[in-house]
């Protein structure tokens, strides 16, 4: 394709399973590539879609094989509802889908919504599985984002996703480099819940909390966090690590969430100071945690306030992820690397994705 311009909408399903996040993005390529997000809207799940998706990983080979064609014919109809209801006519669509297994050291990672139900529930083309083939040339499958931090983002130093995991991605030594860095959302959330609340506003809880240095320690210890180079993280790690651990503190929520705040903070704060080559360097926050009022003190403490938070609107913080997958797409119909092997271990760059219709 030789255009310079494209319209796209990007799909993001996250782990955090709040719903499905929908960007209209318009691309340009001049010297560089510039975007406008357009629209975008979150679809939140219908109950039983949502119930069988959180739980898509226990599901018979049966059943996921029918979540997979009922998500993707769900996600179509959202689409096609949105394009009519602003008249939009979008080259493609791009989906993450939504995440079951991501075992990458098995040559496995499943994301579910089926592209050809989306595709005919949509009328629109499609592209989805973006994450296997650069697993099964060794990588990680993740992240995905870091392409499109590099091409849209150069500007910033590092890029922060706060969603059900957090990630970080940054230029080093001339190439980008990007890992997940702790789990974010998936852990907070669920403690709320115990206090019969979707999420801990501004980290309110947390605040009224008090930190448990056992607890505290015992999350730094992981080995998670010894590990160097390409890592991710996942839903098994949350529970044969994360959770066991808390269970074993015997803490209220509000010490669990304070606790669990100041470990994310202590740990982010180190990736930005080890990898930093200036004193004072730049920080784009997005995800639902860019609005933990309480986690960004946290994280300027320990970065002894030598940051820079770069302004971000809601629309930026909400639909990034989206916005990239958007992205993803487009270097996919331009047969651009879209999967940095620097970022994920694969054995080279690659670009990855199904395409449907």
């Amino acid at each position: 394709m030789n255009s310079q311009k494209y319209n796209l909408i990007g799909l993001m399903s996250g782990t955090s399973g709040d719903g499905l996040d929908l960007a209209y993005v318009h691309f340009e390529h001049q010297e560089t590539w510039s975007f406008r997000i357009e629209r975008a809207e979150t679809f939140a799940f219908p109950e039983e879609l949502g119930k069988n998706l959180a739980a898509s990983h226990q599901l018979t080979g049966l059943e996921l094989a029918q979540l997979d064609v009922d998500f993707g014919k769900w996600m179509g109809l959202q689409v096609k509802e949105f394009c009519d209801k602003f008249r939009l006519n979008p080259a493609a669509v791009a989906s993450h889908g939504h995440t079951v297994f991501h075992q990458p050291t098995r040559g496995l990672s499943l994301q579910i919504g089926n592209g050809w139900a989306l595709h005919q529930a949509s009328g629109l083309k499609v592209i989805n599985d973006f994450r296997m083939q650069d697993v099964q040339l060794g990588g990680q499958g993740a992240p995905l984002v870091p392409i499109g931090d590099r091409l849209l983002f150069s500007d910033v130093d590092f890029c922060i996703n706060l969603g059900g995991i957090s990630n970080i991605s940054m230029e080093n030594n001339g190439a980008r480099i990007a890992f997940d860095s702790s789990p974010f959302n998936l852990l907070l959330n669920a403690e709320a819940q115990k206090l019969g609340k979707a999420f801990d506003a501004g980290g309110e809880i947390a605040r009224s909390g008090e930190v448990n240095l056992t607890l505290f320690e015992a999350l730094n210890r992981l080995p998670f966090y010894e590990k160097k180079s390409a890592k991710s993280l996942g839903r098994e790690d949350m529970e044969q690590d994360f959770f066991p651990l808390i269970k074993k503190s015997g803490l209220n929520p509000a010490d669990t969430l304070c606790t669990l705040v100041e470990h994310f903070a202590f740990q982010i704060s180190s990736v930005i100071l080890s990898f930093s080559t200036k004193k004072t360097p730049s920080v784009l926050l997005t995800g639902g945690g860019a609005y933990h009022t309480y986690f960004i003190e946290r994280l300027d403490h320990y970065l002894k306030k030598h940051w820079v938070k770069v302004e971000a609107n809601p629309q930026l913080i909400e639909f990034k992820e989206a916005m990239i997958f958007a992205f993803l797409g487009v270097l996919r119909l331009r047969g651009e690397n879209n999967c940095l092997a620097s970022v994920t271990g694969a054995m080279r760059d690659n670009c990855g994705g199904t395409v449907y219709g």
